[in-house]
């Protein structure tokens, strides 16, 4: 199992989700406080286990209902996703990966960690 790690930065406070291995799967944005962030984790657990992947990588994809993961392209070409809630919200991004499947599986792996214990650093 994983685990989600609060920190703070000079921006506010946010969260790391981290595999079992320790490797980041994703990164929240940055929150005004530590209970903020609490409820950004509990978004996460609440809306990633259900959400469909929305491939934005491929000709005539459709919007799908949120929450979802949207799995997209970036400026430099790599692969992302970012996890949106029921409410549309980017709740969880990934950093980028050169492959497609390799970002697919960060996405399987936030559906497998979603449930994981909370620590603070």
């Amino acid at each position: 199992m994983g685990k989600y790690v609060i920190k703070k930065g000079k921006a506010g406070t946010f969260f790391v989700l981290k595999a079992a291995n320790g490797e980041p799967i994703g990164k929240s944005e940055d929150y005004s406080s530590e209970s903020a962030c609490k409820n950004g984790i509990e978004s996460v657990k609440k809306n990633a286990p259900g959400a469909n992947i929305e491939d934005q990588t491929v000709d005539g994809w459709k919007n799908l209902p949120n929450p979802v993961f949207e799995l997209y392209k970036d400026k430099a070409g790599e692969f992302r996703f970012r996890l949106r809630a029921r409410n549309g919200e980017p709740i969880l991004a990934s950093e980028g990966y050169s492959a497609k499947a390799s970002c697919i599986g960060g996405i399987e792996s936030v559906k497998k960690n979603a449930d994981s214990d909370v620590v603070t650093e």
